[in-house]
């Protein structure tokens, strides 16, 4: 009995402390929502953790369609939408390179493959400010400078090396015999690669598709330094929304601009959040 009883203090111990650190990480998300329904006299003269008396909704119009980002009074959705147009291709095209080529170095290895894996590894701990003046000269040389293919190819390029990772070591779990078999009956390699390979792979495309998704979308270096005007990201607005020197500071427009920057990688963690540590589990750390 009293074991049982220490069991349940530990259970419940555990569960207060799990409850003060989910409030401690969602109390700025509270903070954000809570004050983007605010009016700004409620803001000015209230307590920052009070519920809004009347709650509204003028501050997220003006965010999404009419707020000042620096010259242009044009709101964040432009802005908006130019991440969904290079985030999208960006995540797709950089997850199927790194399907194809973790495919070659776990299933067809060739010499040096190894030294060209730990080589194309270097490319996930090299600092973003590092490689700006080479792309901006390989961009222009290409004529696809401040554009958003531009910025598609930047990410493409830069997302390679961890696509490759995850799928290189999720790959490596699969077993060679699969691969042995399917050629001694005579399957090429793309045979193999779309018949066995891929039907198996829907763990790690999650995985790498959220991991690519998340980085690209909240990035903000590469879209200040490589798009410019109305091709810029969301993240380049949004620092641009609250750091305008246009008018009075209206501190619920920004936290309405935030949460519309915020809310697509929400939602994919929302939505596909448990996938993403089931992939994990399924290989793409090991190797």
């Amino acid at each position: 009995m009293a074991e049982r009883l220490r069991g349940r203090l530990g259970r419940c111990l555990i569960y207060l402390a799990l409850g003060l650190v989910c409030v401690y990480y969602l109390a700025p998300l509270y903070v954000v929502v809570i004050t983007s329904l605010k009016s700004l006299d409620e803001i000015r003269s209230g307590n920052l953790l009070a519920l809004p008396r009347a709650p509204s909704l003028d501050a997220w119009s003006k965010a999404w369609s009419s707020a000042c980002t620096g010259v242009r009074c044009e709101g964040l959705s432009g802005y908006f939408w130019n991440s969904v147009r290079f985030t999208v291709p960006a995540v797709l095209i950089s997850t199927a390179i790194g399907a194809v080529n973790g495919y070659v170095l776990s299933k067809w290895r060739f010499r040096g493959s190894n030294l060209f894996f730990g080589m194309l590894l270097i490319g996930c701990f090299i600092p973003f400010q590092v490689i700006l003046l080479p792309m901006a000269r390989t961009l222009g040389s290409l004529g696809i400078a401040s554009s958003l293919a531009g910025l598609i190819f930047v990410h493409v390029v830069y997302g390679i090396a961890f696509t490759t990772l995850f799928f290189r070591n999720y790959y490596v779990a699969i077993p060679d015999e699969l691969v042995k078999v399917a050629r001694v009956d005579g399957a090429g390699f793309w045979r193999i690669f779309l018949s066995i390979i891929l039907p198996l792979s829907g763990p790690i495309f999650v995985v790498s598709i959220i991991w690519q998704f998340t980085q690209v979308w909240n990035d903000f270096l590469f879209g200040v330094v490589f798009s410019s005007g109305g091709s810029q990201p969301v993240m380049v607005a949004l620092n641009n929304l609250v750091n305008t020197s246009t008018g009075t500071k209206e501190y619920n427009v920004d936290m309405a601009g935030a949460i519309f920057a915020a809310l697509p990688t929400l939602f994919v963690y929302i939505v596909a959040g448990k996938y993403f540590v089931r992939g994990l589990t399924a290989g793409a750390v090991k190797g």
